[in-house]
């Protein structure tokens, strides 16, 4: 498996080549997708900002998920994930954003949303949002670490199908 430190640079690159600035939304993350990403030097030019949306209430403020839809689907869905991520990019200047929401363990987690569960998306301007479901296996820094991994994985997969050069 890749790291966040060998991938963070290919993301930051990647958003430079398309002059796009890049927002984060983190859930069960915390703020460890920007932390990988802030890690490298020069990272300013890319990094818009990031959101870490760990309550329901915080999702619905900061990035205008509807109530309705964290009441239906849960926090942790591919719908929220989806809203998350196209919040990111309404409430900031990016052009670009990934979102993250899972159960990182060690309790939390149900038959239906198991420890582990994780929803992805990356959303950018003009385009359709992606979205991406793991289960990972391991402990909750093992989850939170693949979920960064798998966000990097993301966006880098966003940009390289978005860019007329690859």
């Amino acid at each position: 498996m890749r790291s966040a430190a060998e991938l963070a640079p290919r993301v930051l690159e990647a958003c430079r080549r398309r002059k796009a600035m890049l927002a984060t939304a983190e859930s069960c993350t915390g703020g460890m997708i920007a932390a990988a990403l802030t890690d490298v030097a020069g990272s300013s030019d890319v990094v818009e900002r990031g959101f870490v949306v760990y309550s329901n209430d915080a999702k619905r403020e900061m990035l205008g998920v509807p109530a309705e839809l964290l009441a239906r689907h849960g926090a942790v869905s591919e719908e929220v994930a989806r809203a998350m991520a196209e919040g990111a990019v309404a409430n900031s200047r990016a052009a670009i954003a990934v979102s993250v929401t899972g159960v990182a363990g060690p309790g939390g987690g149900s038959t239906a949303k198991p420890v582990g569960l994780v929803h992805l998306a990356c959303a950018m301007r003009g385009r359709t949002t992606r979205h991406r479901r793991e289960v990972f296996p391991g402990d909750r820094a093992d989850i939170r670490q693949a979920t960064v991994v798998a966000a990097l994985e993301l966006v880098l997969l966003v940009l390289e199908a978005d860019d007329p050069s690859s």
